[in-house]
């Protein structure tokens, strides 16, 4: 039956303009606490459809086959309880949602570089990591979710063990009946195996632009070409859309440089370079008849008392970034309810 809706939504949403409506999402960051309507009301400010809902599951070094997850000891939005509380309430606001689990290493190591030293604990970490994907997958089926991610930014996972992934993609279908992706890094995702089996090509878009301390709107335009025609490429071979599972960028200096970077430095904080990179990517992609939308990393919980002007972290809230995805989200929304 879900197929068949989604199949209706999809013929709709095309009617008039003869483009799909556009994912304008948010990654709703897991808490400690239960999500109320007071945090909600921030994202449907800015006009957000979408909302990925990220649980979490926990391993110690990139070579350890354990993952602990849906534990006493996480924070309540990264735990099946949590995030069943957090989908409803988007839910109940309208917001449709993307579940999508996500592993964290240990000091904050790169999950790309997660490489078991043994076939046995290869098994090992397949066993765990089936199991901690089929319990969010039955949970978005359960909580009638709009789309579930396999995987985020997994690459020598991926790449070592296709088999596994083959096989686990079938399983998930098996349990959830909605639209599924992967999020894949910026470098992975054109060698990704198995978009063929997925209803969209996931890119968490941190590609590197320029190398300028303070970037215009012309040199990150200019930046994007390349990768867009990649992209654009891949869209048509694979036959299926471009989804930014992650898009973003950090209110600082340098901010197209290495769009990637997690780490506490201290760069000036740039809040035009962050507003202006963010409306490029607007300009550049939500347009193309082949790309489906994006969700923004990252929006927390407790608007009030996070980003600000003394900020140069990724949230863009309560800086002129914020303004800038609330008039294109706004925008869009306003496009499809004319179509």
């Amino acid at each position: 039956m879900k197929k068949v809706v989604l199949l209706w939504v999809f013929i709709f949403a095309s009617c008039g303009s003869g483009k799909l409506a556009k994912v304008n999402g948010v990654s709703f960051v897991s808490s400690r606490e239960e999500v109320a309507q007071h945090h909600i009301a921030p994202v449907l400010d800015i006009q957000a459809n979408y909302a990925a809902i990220m649980p979490f599951g926990f391993i110690r070094d990139l070579d350890s086959p354990e993952l602990v997850f849906d534990s006493d000891h996480q924070w309540y939005g990264e735990r099946r309880e949590g995030a069943r509380q957090y989908i409803q309430k988007m839910h109940q606001n309208g917001v449709s949602v993307m579940v999508k689990p996500q592993i964290w290493i240990h000091r904050g190591e790169f999950t790309g570089n997660m490489k078991m030293p043994t076939e046995k604990d290869w098994k090992q970490l397949e066993v765990a990591y089936e199991q901690f994907i089929l319990l969010y997958a039955a949970l978005a089926e359960e909580t009638q979710s709009d789309m579930f991610c396999i995987g985020t930014e997994l690459k020598t996972f991926v790449n070592e063990r296709p088999e596994f992934w083959n096989s686990l993609i079938q399983k998930v279908k098996k349990v959830y009946h909605g639209e599924l992706t992967y999020a894949a890094n910026w470098d992975e995702y054109a060698k990704t195996p198995f978009w063929g089996q997925l209803d969209y090509i996931g890119v968490n878009a941190y590609f590197p632009l320029c190398e300028k301390e303070n970037p215009t709107i012309q040199t990150l335009t200019e930046g994007w070409q390349p990768w867009k025609t990649e992209m654009r490429e891949l869209s048509k071979q694979e036959d299926k859309p471009i989804l930014f599972t992650e898009f973003g960028y950090r209110s600082m200096d340098f901010t197209g440089k290495k769009p990637w970077l997690v780490d506490r430095n201290q760069m000036n904080v740039n809040l035009q370079a962050q507003a202006d990179a963010t409306q490029v990517i607007f300009d550049e992609f939500w347009n193309e008849d082949w790309f489906a939308g994006g969700f923004v990393w990252k929006w927390f919980m407790q608007h009030d008392q996070v980003g600000g002007h003394e900020d140069n972290r990724f949230t863009p809230q309560n800086k002129p970034a914020e303004s800038v995805i609330r008039r294109q989200f706004a925008n869009v929304k306003q496009s499809s309810l004319q179509d």
